[in-house]
């Protein structure tokens, strides 16, 4: 039986699309970094918030209806989206709506990534869709969506998850698949503790990235069995998708670079070191994510900040950035920055070395500091002469340090206000 429907124009696709960015989850695994905010509110690459991905994939694929689905310390999030997306045009049928958990179908808050998708069924109906496009508000990476909604729609799939192979250690973290010669799905579990291997590549699995594709019709009409089984978890990777594999159409579309059809860049960075690995590989001269791409760019807000300054202090000792990302607002006084990432207004004094540091904004270093290695939480204020990352154990004692070994550094954790971090 052939499955595929007549090809329609991308633009057609992208335009009978509404994406639901799903911002909802607590993010623990980050720790104290979402002590105060929701994981997609995350300050990442030195100005940008992890969500400001998926809306900017959204965005430049031609998706201009878009749902956030709000929870968990949302403030921040929502604030963001106030000041940084408020360009969309109503009038030309764009936008983006905050979503949060209002109890529309009952008495509960959003149960799971699934049920947060099925409170909303409703205004979803209002928008009068032919296509969900679901998507995680806290991955990095950036992808047309325009091919992925194509090749739905040409395998006449009733899902499409987007999909990519990862090592099996990794694997451990997402759904794992397999597929048969027509790339349809017929095996999912979700974050197995023994991932099945690729027939052929013993040490690599075939993972969901978490971006699913659904018909509207028929979304609605899983959901709506989802919601009245006591047993489900209401998830999407635990129970939507596995539960469709034997009965529906799933299909699978490899997420590839364009032309070349390379393995392309994808980061998950639920833990404190991934979020610290992935922000490092933005220093590179030519990282795999290309921040500079102006056919593509990473839209955000940008906070009337100004230039950053490297200063001579006291007529001797030159401030200095070496390899590293300085946001706007930065001043680097007669110190010296190595590989690291700073976001805006972070103030570095004199005689301070930072090396492998991702510094979240509005943090003053005071002078002759040394840190490695670590995190700094926004609206630190560094205590003169503190050590970060050369003492394992003092280290421990007053911080949080994560497996990796990178250390995290809250206000909290120095004893100082924390009302304004976000």
């Amino acid at each position: 039986m052939n499955h595929t429907r007549p090809r329609r124009f991308v633009s057609l696709l992208t335009r009978d699309t509404l994406a639901l960015v799903l911002a909802g989850g607590k993010g623990t695994r980050l720790g104290a970094l979402t002590r105060h905010r929701v994981k997609p509110a995350v300050p990442f690459g030195g100005k940008y918030r992890l969500v400001d991905f998926p809306l900017s994939n959204c965005v430049n694929s031609g998706i201009r209806r878009i749902g956030v689905l709000t929870q968990y310390k949302a403030h921040s999030l929502i604030r963001h989206l106030q000041q940084g997306w408020g360009y969309l045009k109503g009038e030309f049928g764009e936008f983006i709506e905050i979503l949060p958990a209002q109890q529309r179908v009952g008495p509960e808050w959003y149960r799971g990534t699934a049920d947060a998708v099925y409170q909303n069924l409703d205004i979803i109906r209002d928008h009068d869709p032919r296509y969900i496009l679901v998507l995680g508000g806290d991955h990095v990476y950036k992808m047309d969506y325009g091919p992925l909604l194509a090749w739905h729609d040409e395998h006449g799939a009733d899902i499409t998850v987007a999909c990519m192979k990862v090592t099996l250690e990794q694997a451990r973290g997402f759904g794992v698949m397999h597929i048969d010669a027509g790339d349809r799905v017929v095996d999912f579990v979700e974050k197995p503790e023994h991932p099945p291997a690729l027939p052929g590549e013993p040490g690599r699995a075939l993972a969901s990235m978490g971006v699913y594709v659904f018909d509207a019709e028929f979304l609605a009409r899983v959901l709506a069995a989802d919601a009245a089984d006591p047993e489900s978890s209401h998830d999407f990777g635990r129970d939507i998708i596995p539960a469709a594999v034997p009965r529906a159409r799933v299909i699978a579309y490899p997420f590839r670079e364009r032309g070349t059809g390379r393995l392309a860049y994808w980061r998950d960075v639920g833990s404190v070191d991934s979020y610290w690995t992935a922000n490092l590989e933005l220093i590179g001269i030519e990282p795999e994510i290309d921040l500079y791409d102006e056919a593509w760019p990473i839209w955000t807000y940008h906070p009337p900040v100004p230039p950053a300054k490297f200063a001579i202090e006291d007529g001797e000792s030159p401030g200095a950035a070496i390899e590293s990302l300085v946001a706007g607002g930065c001043i680097v006084a007669g110190a010296e920055v190595r590989r690291s990432v700073l976001s805006a207004n972070v103030r570095v004094e004199r005689g301070s070395r930072l090396s492998d540091a991702v510094v979240l904004h509005d943090v003053t270093i005071e002078p002759d500091c040394r840190i490695r290695r670590a995190v700094i939480e926004s609206r630190c204020r560094i205590p003169a002469g503190t050590h970060i990352g050369f003492d394992p154990e003092e280290d421990a004692r007053r911080y949080a340090v994560s497996p990796g070994g990178i250390v995290v550094v809250t206000p909290e954790m120095l004893g100082q206000d924390t009302w304004r971090v976000g």
